[in-house]
């Protein structure tokens, strides 16, 4: 059994995009002296600094950070990778006599981490181009209602427009005659390891967009449609790819194509991660036995650091 199993519960600081985590994280990393392990789907490539709001080298201040910046835009990373990975992190950092803190918003690979996840069938490519071309004459909405009559669970959760997702869960149904929702199953397994979750969630989700948009035009006066320039440049980049699929690089990489015009991008970004926001809640709300801090609190970080100090 790993160390990860068998030990104390596992730190994790969740919660939506924009709720305050990183800077939580941070200080009880350095007044606690923990190691980070990031659970963000989008940190892990390198050259993705604005549009994900990676945390600088400055800011990490020689706090021990893992899955940041270890893939190229090119590459993939699964949820079950993420599993794999943090697992032997959590029994390394332990080994070293420190404890671990788990710390992002993307909830598939909470879920991977502590109840694993149902074999999923490999990707198709010849399924997938026929589901684009599918998409091309009759749009993504049209297959959207497609899944929603063969797996309504999975189309409840995906926005209509949402192409990646859309297709990914056709091609389940199709490949395997079950819907992606029953491949995780109803109700969660007995976990994996323990952990003691505490997720920061808005109030008022009002204040969450207003978080949301402020951030989105520090982006944007930070350089991020620089960032997509240098790295369209490279040339071996495309759309399609997941990296450029995260929210705003997707929006910006259409508003560079000349697709949409700058305020149009602006606010198409700003409307993605309220939608990703909207999901990572849902999420959360079918998480068992976290604990909940108020993030528009103004004492929100000083609440979530003793309910963490306490684990």
């Amino acid at each position: 059994m790993s160390a990860a199993c068998a030990g104390a519960p596992v730190r994790v600081l969740t919660g939506p995009t924009a709720s305050g985590k990183t800077a939580a994280a941070l200080r009880l990393a350095r007044e606690c002296d923990l190691e980070i392990i990031s659970m963000d789907s989008a940190l892990v490539y390198r050259g993705m600094d604005i549009g994900t709001a990676k945390p600088s080298a400055a800011e990490r201040g020689g706090i021990p950070h893992h899955l940041i910046d270890i893939l190229e835009p090119t590459q993939s990373f699964s949820a079950a990778q993420f599993a794999e990975r943090a697992t032997q992190l959590i029994d390394q950092i332990r080994a070293r006599g420190r404890e671990p803190l788990l710390v992002g918003g993307t909830l598939l690979y909470l879920r991977a981490l502590q109840f694993g996840l149902d074999e999923l069938p490999a990707a198709d490519a010849a399924l997938r181009a026929r589901l684009a071309q599918r998409a091309e004459r009759l749009g993504w909405p049209a297959l959207h209602a497609e899944l929603a009559r063969v797996d309504p669970a999975s189309a409840a959760r995906i926005e209509p427009g949402d192409a990646q997702r859309i297709q990914r869960a056709l091609e389940v149904w199709e490949l395997s005659g079950r819907p992606l929702s029953r491949h995780f199953g109803a109700s969660p397994p007995a976990p994996r390891l323990q952990l003691r979750v505490v997720s920061l969630e808005p109030s008022e989700r009002a204040w969450l967009h207003a978080r949301i948009a402020e951030r989105m035009r520090a982006m944007l006066r930070a350089g991020l449609l620089d960032e997509l320039r240098r790295l369209r440049a490279r040339g071996d980049l495309h759309a399609q790819l997941p990296s450029m699929r995260c929210v705003g690089y997707r929006q910006a990489w259409e508003h560079l194509e000349g697709h949409c015009d700058a305020a149009t991008f602006e606010a198409r970004a700003i409307a993605a991660t309220r939608q990703l926001a909207k999901r990572q809640l849902t999420w959360l709300r079918a998480l068992p036995q976290r604990s909940r801090i108020d993030c528009c609190a103004a004492d929100a970080t000083e609440q979530a650091l003793r309910a963490l100090r306490a684990a």
